[in-house]
């Protein structure tokens, strides 16, 4: 399942509407078949592991981060449908599928071919693989990530708004695979007038994976650009499950006191600024709302600076 998840990361960002899935085929301990769910959602990972695979999927193993589809389409028949005509022997799955059209149907149609199937093997970081269309089916809006980079004093930014470069040479190349990761990238007017960024991916043999660039503006968008007046816009972008909010520091808190950030990257610069510019405003009213809203999940050193990974805790205000 751990082959299945990381194949499954090659999509992120290129699957939307559909979640990126990975899934591998086992064989006499050897590894038949592999896929992942490909740019636009199809093929599925499952039909492109079981092509890989051929007959020997007979009798083998099937491991999948999703509940195989149920329903019908004109992309493409049900995966659930795909594995009981191979002859797989077993299905293992990470994470039940919360689209209706699915929603345990897949799991149901594998048993009634007589499949063993076994259920919830490493739910937990599938939810995070997936967390984009997941979000999309709870709450109907795709998952949001802040990127901030900040010195060890907390500013993001001189004083005159000057920001660049807080962050080094390798912080900067991660913060391009994360703008690979993302159908949609987002900056405030400011930032759009003050410094034009490209927000292009400049990594070599990920180029054509730059996302499409927003700007939170009621004044309209350039050529190239699509503008939104709210926060809460986002909910209505096609073909987006994962957005990267990039730029500004009131659009940062725009979407901080809207609730609408699920996952924060920090570069932290081990340099100091003083009397640099930090985060206005995000609608605390007391500091004890404060604590208990972030998990760390990740931490890692990037050259000479630090990336911090944080989740947003559920359910707490």
């Amino acid at each position: 399942m751990g082959a299945a998840l990381a194949i499954g990361e090659r999509g992120r960002g290129r699957t939307a509407p559909n979640p990126n899935v990975g899934c591998v085929i086992v064989r006499d301990e050897r590894v038949i078949g592999r896929g992942w769910t490909r740019q636009g959602g199809r093929p599925h990972a499952e039909a492109m592991a079981l092509a890989e695979a051929g007959t020997k999927s007979r009798g083998a193993t099937c491991y999948t981060t999703l509940e195989p589809c149920a329903h019908l389409s004109p992309r493409g028949p049900a995966c659930a449908d795909l594995l009981a005509a191979a002859g797989v022997g077993r299905v293992v799955i990470a994470l039940g599928d919360p689209d209706a059209r699915t929603d345990g149907g897949g799991i149901d149609r594998l048993i009634a071919a007589g499949i063993a199937v076994e259920t919830n093997v490493r739910a937990g970081e599938a939810r995070r693989a997936m967390a984009g269309f997941l979000s999309r089916q709870a709450l109907g809006r795709p998952q949001v990530t802040l990127k901030l980079a900040a010195s060890l004093d907390g500013a993001v930014a001189m004083a005159d708004g000057t920001s660049k470069w807080i962050t080094g040479p390798e912080a900067r190349a991660h913060a391009h695979l994360e703008r690979a990761r993302h159908e949609a990238i987002l900056v405030g007017r400011g930032t759009l007038d003050a410094d034009a960024p490209a927000l292009d991916v400049r990594l070599a043999g990920l180029e054509e994976r730059s996302p499409r660039r927003l700007v939170l503006s009621h004044d309209g968008a350039p050529d190239g650009w699509e503008a939104i007046g709210d926060p809460a816009d986002i909910a209505g972008l096609q073909g987006v499950d994962h957005v990267l909010v990039e730029g500004g520091v009131a659009t940062a808190a725009a979407f901080l006191a809207a609730d609408l950030v699920d996952r924060l990257l920090l570069y932290r610069a081990p340099i100091l600024i003083g009397n640099g510019r930090t985060l206005p405003d995000i609608g605390l009213g007391d500091l004890a709302e404060a604590h208990g809203r972030w998990t760390l999940h990740d931490a890692r050193r990037l050259g000479s600076d630090r990336v911090e990974v944080y989740e947003r805790v559920k359910g707490q205000v």
